[in-house]
């Protein structure tokens, strides 16, 4: 792969990963599917350490559907993509994150507020001509919650 190639497939996979925080905050959950490879592993055993292993894509987009609902408004960002080519249809890539979560006192949550730092490590497969998560393991350094005042 030459060096323009690799620059627009490294943009293409940001591009990916931004439809991923948009859809999720979105609640685009069709767009949300359609960033993962069907056969996706997702660890989020950290925040979730019973059932924190996911696999699949229609299971990765049930259990965001699941935890985010109306009663909560999130706010995702990524930021300093570190981006590696592996082959013409694989990548891997790091991201520093950082999300914030809004839950209604209607909603029961025992927390009024979350904000949470980390990284999400991943890997890129292109197939049918488009790029798609492999994998993705959430790691949080911090995770900051409020009560209700």
């Amino acid at each position: 792969m030459d060096a323009i190639q690799r620059l627009l497939t490294i943009e293409e996979i940001k591009q990916l990963k931004a439809r991923y925080f948009r859809c999720v905050d979105a609640r685009d959950w069709e767009g949300y599917r359609a960033v993962f490879a069907d056969d996706v592993l997702f660890d989020i055993s950290q925040d979730m350490p019973e059932g924190g292993i996911v696999h699949g894509g229609e299971e990765a987009a049930a259990i965001a559907r699941k935890h985010l609902t109306s009663d909560v408004v999130s706010v995702h960002h990524g930021h300093c993509p570190e981006i590696e080519i592996t082959s013409e249809t694989t990548a891997k890539g790091i991201w520093a994150m950082e999300d914030k979560l809004y839950w209604t006192r209607e909603s029961g949550f025992p927390i009024s507020r979350l904000h949470g730092m980390g990284h999400y490590r991943e890997t890129y497969t292109k197939k049918d001509g488009h790029w798609r998560i492999q994998t993705m393991k959430l790691t949080r350094i911090r995770v900051d919650t409020w009560g209700w005042e």
